[in-house]
């Protein structure tokens, strides 16, 4: 196990650094110029280059990519050009409602998909599996936004059972962090649900016409036991790959949901940075989702080895 997560610490290295050379490449050919943003639509050209050499952005662009990997090595990640705070206390600031947010999205999707999946694959060709699976494909075909302007609609406008926007803290108060939350969650959720329903009821189906199945059955377990102690158990590797591959649209749709319902996370924060054009802040994010997605690739290395034994790296 501990030459599992060296191997795969040694191989995130380089990941690292190809995600960072494409991120810095990406912002600095992308058109518009932060100076611009800070000096506005009237600056003079003195005033502008003012600006670039006190934001380094007059220096060749090797130097300043090697400036920023020097920085990075030291554990700095650099500091907002607008609001001069280090980009790591802006993560540390935003991170809660973010990770809040993608954790119950992440129960609420294992907790209802998996067995939706099961039941389905169970049900094979019944009406329950084929209603199943089209709402699945309704859920992935959706894109994250509009599924978030229908739940505010029909049930924080129309119904008015939860805020519309907003975020509480669940360590201030649990019950209205719950209501704050249902909404941007669910909305995660769905999309997310959808893909692992359809790996569930896949790989479960495959593992149903097994021998192991039917000898199961031939001892006379009920069909319940079957399928939840004997079926889901070694349909869980691909599933559980899913899961870790499903980590990428949960990203994305962070920022997304966050910007829908005007939650103070990362994902808000990414949209703001971007639009400001704030490099170091955009870099600093684009690395820490990519630390985060190769730490959750990590985790499901790990999982792949208690989940079954007979696999070995």
């Amino acid at each position: 196990m501990l030459r599992l997560i060296a191997l795969r610490v040694a191989m995130a290295v380089p990941v690292m650094l190809v995600v960072a050379t494409i991120v810095f490449l990406l912002l600095r050919l992308s058109p518009g110029d932060p100076a611009m943003v800070l000096a506005g639509d009237n600056a003079t050209p003195e005033a502008l280059a003012r600006i670039r050499a006190e934001m380094g952005l007059d220096r060749p662009l090797l130097l300043q990519y090697l400036g920023w990997l020097a920085e990075i090595a030291q554990g700095r990640f650099g500091t907002s050009i607008l609001s001069k705070v280090p980009v790591l206390a802006l993560i540390h600031d935003r991170l809660e409602p973010t990770l809040v947010l993608a954790l119950t999205a992440i129960v609420i999707t294992v907790l209802v998909a998996v067995p939706l999946g099961a039941i389905a694959a169970f049900r094979h060709n019944s009406w329950v599996d084929r209603g199943i699976m089209m709402l699945s494909v309704v859920g992935f075909s959706v894109p994250a936004f509009v599924i978030g302007y229908l739940l505010i609609l029909f049930l924080a406008v129309k119904v008015d059972l939860f805020p519309v926007q907003g975020y509480v803290s669940p360590f201030v108060d649990p019950l209205a962090a719950l209501r704050h939350l249902a909404l941007p969650s669910l909305t995660l959720a769905l999309v997310f649900m959808a893909l692992i329903a359809r790996v569930t009821r896949s790989s479960v189906l495959e593992v149903l016409g097994e021998d192991f199945i039917r000898t199961a059955r031939a001892k006379g377990n009920v069909e319940s036991r079957v399928l939840w102690r004997h079926a889901l158990p070694n349909a869980a590797v691909p599933v559980i790959t899913v899961v870790g591959l499903g980590i990428a649209l949960l990203i994305s749709g962070v920022v997304v949901t966050e910007s829908v319902f005007n939650l103070p996370g990362v994902g808000r924060l990414t949209i703001d940075a971007i639009l400001a054009r704030d490099y170091p802040v955009v870099q600093g994010l684009m690395l820490f989702f990519a630390l985060i997605y190769v730490g959750v690739n990590l985790l499901i290395d790990i999982a792949y080895v208690i989940v079954d034994p007979r696999i070995r790296y």
